[in-house]
């Protein structure tokens, strides 16, 4: 008898090669050409194995079935779950003979040649849409759309307003009421009558006889963050859609035009919607009635929308006609003007300039922009930097901007010590401007005798201040300053430069400490509008003669450093040795330099090495253009996008900041808390109610009943202005119930 080996008591009971296993209960066996698809032990499907649509028609059986996910089946049969979803679409949409069609172009038709290409890319000038091109040429509108993308074609920016209807020669007659040239100021007209059905207005923006819909409001009860709307006297008062409309015209026939999608992006920054993909987590239709609409534009219209924005490269015309409205409005608040840059960290997979990051004190990619605040720490204007440029570099051009808003006048600019130059300030003051920074690097410290104490009332508020003012000389030639310092309890002195004689040493102090509010400014928008956000991953080509420090350059740098530091040390040991020398063992130098022979060759080795290190880093420049310096291309973010979300938020930050100072008589602890409640207010449900002439809007009660009382006040206030909704003719009526 033969013993049984071990190995044969458990017969193979593996997956044959002609065997294909889906999951536990489906599997795929192949036999002589032929295929079978097994569920449960039983035949789902019999086919040729050289039959691709009864292949295709049994992958998309067990999808729909619910026998076998689209990765697993798709594994199965040797394909991609890409091509499974196609067959699935062609089943869906022509049922089993779809599934005859072979992947890649589709057989019989010629591809487009170049001519055909050329006159794609004419008609898409001719502003002729995708569909219309690809029913001309008899393909599909995705293959347009691809050549288009192949093509590099990029939506034009309108340059002028569209014709009115009453001059385009298709337009019909019947809707020669309707106009393309909507605005703020000029109510736009609706043909639909049911705010939650906008379909006629659809059409027309659709035909292209619609520039902007018109905002046609219903009466709806506790409608989620209509609180919001406290802000539109505010934002009409600043200007933003008249200049808005100055220097981009129109966005073309749309549904969302260039109103509508402006408004959209100031309420949500007020919302603190941070990004356009944030309005996933909202409903369009409750959004939408707050713009009076019957649904907001959702993430990719807007982004859309922001593009078209971009492409007309027209972020810094806007933002110089903010400036300027803001200048015509609060000129009274821009005697001293703090500038300061703030840098956004750059995390991407691009090579950027680096730049000191000081709330991280690290160097990191970044893009540094450039804040000019007013005394009450709004915002002005922004300046985007070229390669991070420092502020002794940006500070004449930011003057220059400042001049040409503000006229002769004389202005106090107030900066940190990032803009200590005393050649910089000699040019300030020659173009007319005063100067209140911080001095910096080595100064005498004062004597404690010198300092006294000074008190005074400041803007309500009385200050206390241990002082020493005097006259001090910088540069050459020498310039001469007033210096005010500031001594702490315990003994830190912090110097005040400024060129303001007349002010009191205490008006010179509080002004300097001021500019805390710019900083506090940063830190909010950080917070509360993602500042710091990408608005987007695209990039254009930089400068690529931009002097850098040469890379050759450092190294040697730092090997020479640590030659120094390794010389250093030698030198310290052969003292110690000199130091400790006994003269009874050693009595003379020479004695003593034979004893510490081995210890003097690494000495002069170190010096030797020392002084060649020196010679060939002199004969490397220090900076080299910045292509030199790296293979990769030479680029930068994208300035015109990122620009346009920064103004948007700067005139939400301005519209809160107006909020803040109007409820503030009505408000206790609007120091403390005056942005808190404005936010509050904001976000809060309301009820609206269309009349004949009036939007009423009538806001929930606040959690406590002062904080209602100070927002009644401030709806009070509002209704004062009779404020007409944008590219509607219903003044706003402003309300909040009383709590129950």
């Amino acid at each position: 008898m033969v013993a049984t080996q071990p190995d044969d008591w458990f017969p193979d009971v593996g997956c044959p090669d002609n065997t294909r296993v889906v999951n536990e209960r489906c599997l795929v066996r192949i036999q002589d050409e032929h295929c079978v698809v097994i569920v449960a032990g039983i035949v789902l499907a019999q086919f040729a194995a050289t039959d691709a649509m009864a292949a295709a028609y049994a992958m998309v059986n067990l999808v729909e079935q619910g026998w076998a996910d689209q990765n697993d089946v798709a594994r199965a049969f040797g394909c991609s779950a890409r091509t499974l979803r196609r067959h699935q679409r062609r089943f869906e949409d022509g049922g089993l003979a779809a599934l005859e069609q072979r992947d890649g172009y589709p057989r019989g038709r010629p591809r487009l040649d170049s001519a055909r290409t050329r006159l794609i890319h004419q008609l898409k000038a001719a502003g002729q849409a995708n569909r219309e091109i690809a029913r001309r040429l008899g393909v599909n509108e995705r293959a347009i759309r691809k050549i288009l993308r192949r093509l590099g074609w990029h939506e034009p920016c309108p340059s002028a307003p569209p014709l009115p209807l009453d001059d385009a020669p298709s337009a019909d007659p019947n809707l020669s009421a309707f106009s393309t040239n909507s605005s703020a100021a000029r109510p736009a007209v609706s043909c639909d009558t049911d705010p939650l059905d906008r379909r006629g207005d659809r059409l027309l923006a659709r035909l292209g006889l619609l520039d902007d819909a018109a905002p046609l409001f219903g009466t709806a009860t506790a409608i989620p963050r209509a609180g919001v709307l406290l802000a539109l006297p505010v934002l009409i008062h600043s200007g933003v859609f008249d200049c808005a409309q100055q220097s981009f015209g129109s966005l073309g026939p749309a549904f969302f035009g260039l109103r509508t999608s402006l408004l959209t992006l100031l309420l949500m920054a007020l919302w603190r919607i941070k990004r356009p993909e944030g309005l996933k987590e909202h409903s369009p239709q409750d959004l939408g009635k707050v713009l009076g609409l019957d649904r907001a534009p959702e993430v990719k219209t807007l982004r859309r929308k922001l593009s078209r924005l971009a492409a007309c490269g027209k972020a810094a015309e806007f933002g110089r006609a903010l400036a300027q409205r803001r200048v015509a409005q609060h000129g009274q608040a821009l005697g001293f003007l703090y500038v300061d840059g703030h840098v956004r960290v750059y995390h991407g997979q691009h090579r950027l300039p680096k730049a000191h990051v000081a709330r991280m004190r690290l160097s990191l990619p970044a893009t540094s922009d450039y804040w000019v605040n007013d005394t009450t720490g709004d915002p002005l204007f922004v300046v985007t930097a070229d390669a991070n440029a420092g502020l002794v570099k940006m500070l004449p051009a930011i003057l220059a901007q400042i001049r040409s808003l503000l006229g002769p006048r004389r202005v106090t600019v107030v900066f940190d010590r990032g803009g200590y130059s005393p050649k910089l300030f000699q040019q300030i003051l020659a173009a007319g401007f005063d100067l209140l920074t911080y001095r910096k690097g080595r100064y005498p410290r004062i004597p404690r005798h010198r300092f006294r104490q000074y008190r005074q009332r400041v803007e309500g508020r009385q200050l206390t201040y241990v002082l020493a003012d005097q006259e001090v000389r910088l540069g050459r030639p020498q310039l001469r300053l007033r210096q005010v310092t500031r001594r702490m309890d315990d003994g830190h002195q912090t110097p005040i430069l400024t060129s303001r004689r007349e002010l009191s040493a205490v008006q010179v102090a509080y002004r300097m400490f001021e500019r805390w509010r710019q900083e506090n400014f940063f830190k909010y928008l950080r917070e509360e509008y993602a500042l710091d956000a990408l608005a987007e991953y695209a990039v254009e080509p930089d400068d690529p003669t931009r002097a850098v420090p040469n890379p050759a350059w450092a190294a040697l740098d730092s090997k020479l450093r640590q030659a120094y530091a390794r010389l250093d040390r030698l030198q310290a040991e052969y003292g110690f040795e000199a130091l400790t020398n006994l003269e009874l063992r050693r009595r003379t130098m020479r004695g003593f330099k034979v004893a510490q022979g081995k210890l003097g060759r690494h000495i002069w080795s170190a010096m030797q090495q020392v002084t060649a290190l020196e010679a060939r880093r002199a004969k490397l420049p220090r900076r080299i253009p910045v292509a030199a310096a790296s293979d990769e291309p030479v680029v930068r973010l994208a300035p015109e996008r990122k620009h346009l979300t920064n103004l948007i938020k700067m005139v939400a930050y301005q519209a809160e900041s107006e909020l803040l100072r109007m409820v503030a008589p009505h408000y206790r602890r609007a120091n403390e808390e005056g942005r808190t409640l404005i936010q509050s207010a904001l976000a809060s449900a309301a009820d609206l109610e269309v009349t004949k002439h009036e939007l009423r809007v009538s806001l929930a009660p606040m959690s406590s009943a002062h904080r209602t009382r100070a927002i009644a006040a401030l709806c009070e206030d509002l209704n004062q202005s009779a404020t007409v909704f944008p590219g509607a003719t219903l003044r706003l009526c402003y309300s909040i119930r009383e709590a129950s």
